[in-house]
């Protein structure tokens, strides 16, 4: 049996933006301790947002630890998934404000994934011109990235987080308890995330993914602090370099042109946000190595380890100037020319554009 640490704090990793400084707490049964919520400002009400799936798990202890620290706490139960990070599902927390007459000092909690922590911290970065939020993400995928770095929006039926703001919480609290409850096919999701970090910024830690990977998919409590901890360590050092995305930043999108182009293509929710960023890094590495930046060996690594994660490394047939016409809306596409992270060297990514021609054989191959 594997080891299970003791309730309470493992790491907090900083994340270093001047005067929008804060922390990530990793660590197990967080959610239910009233002092994981101290030294939060002082605000009359609190709204917690979260979904139909999350709710019923664990809404009632998060709204327990935190009655010591506010007068009224405010819920709002949104559909899970998506198909559902949209305007109209926005509107439900905007409604929830104003009909409760919240001011400008609630705070807002998102408590779910990355559909919930997005809308949330749109919704907070919104309402009265910026109120404050907290990230307190459920899914693996939410803990090792979507939580982290201030990055909040909605999709638009022509591309997906098309609509939304740079807008930083005012902490994230990543309860590995929560990990428990995630059904499978979600946490090989997460796992996608988990797996960029390594291409892009650290080959160590991609060997260790490699070995641990059995572990990893047991859930074993101490290797997923330590996925979640290392992986939470590489953005936050990206993030506090290029807060905005104008330059380093961008390379955390490894995989994401062509899944985002795939997640559009499909309809949103048809697959998973991670499973589509699993296919994208195998394209996106098959791209990289027909640029000449790569040898084959590493896309040939990639691709297993994506494959034993449970993640698909084969596109779903859309046509390939469907893919094309979609990754055309890309936010790194210039004057409509196509450009994509790629893998520069084995831990070491950039942005580059690339030959239509070249882009056409990837997809071809890719099975689209």
């Amino acid at each position: 049996m594997p080891s299970v640490p003791a309730p309470g704090l493992l790491h907090e990793v900083p994340i270093a933006l001047g005067d929008r400084s804060y922390g990530i707490s990793i660590g197990t049964g967080l959610l239910g301790q009233p002092a994981t919520w101290s030294g939060l400002p002082r605000a009359a009400a609190a709204l917690v947002v979260t979904n139909e799936t999350v709710a019923p798990l664990y809404l009632a202890t998060l709204l327990e630890a935190l009655r010591p620290h506010f007068a009224a706490i405010h819920e709002v139960v949104l559909p899970d998934g998506e198909a559902f990070k949209d305007w109209r599902t926005l509107n439900r927390i905007f409604d929830a404000l104003l009909a409760r007459a919240c001011d400008r000092k609630t705070v807002l909690f998102a408590l779910g994934g990355g559909v919930i922590g997005d809308m949330t911290g749109f919704a907070a970065a919104c309402y009265m011109r910026g109120v404050p939020f907290v990230q307190v993400p459920t899914t693996l995928l939410a803990q090792v990235d979507s939580s982290v770095g201030g990055k909040t929006a909605i999709n638009h039926p022509l591309g997906k987080n098309m609509i939304g703001a740079f807008y930083q919480p005012l902490r994230v609290v990543c309860d590995l308890g929560t990990l428990a409850t995630l059904p499978a096919r979600e946490f090989s999701a997460g796992l996608a995330e988990v797996i960029k970090y390594g291409p892009i910024a650290d080959m160590g830690f991609l060997d260790w993914i490699e070995a641990q990977l059995p572990a990893l998919l047991r859930r074993d409590p101490a290797v997923l602090a330590h996925a979640v901890q290392r992986s939470c360590e590489i953005k936050a050092w990206v993030v506090g370099q290029d807060e905005r995305e104008s330059g380093l930043r961008a390379i955390l999108n490894f995989g994401h042109t062509f899944g985002h182009a795939i997640e559009a293509g499909l309809g949103y929710g048809e697959w998973l946000h991670g499973e589509a960023v699993g296919c994208g890094m195998v394209l996106a590495a098959n791209l990289s190595a027909r640029l000449g930046l790569i040898d084959s060996a590493l896309v040939e690594r990639l691709t297993r380890l994506v494959a034993a994660a449970g993640l698909p490394v084969r596109a779903p047939s859309l046509g390939v100037q469907r893919y094309l016409d979609l990754m055309r809306l890309d936010k790194k596409a210039e004057a409509g020319d196509l450009r994509f992270v790629v893998i520069e060297s084995p831990g070491r990514a950039g942005v580059r554009p690339a030959p239509e021609a070249l882009v056409r054989e990837v997809l071809a191959q890719g099975g689209a």
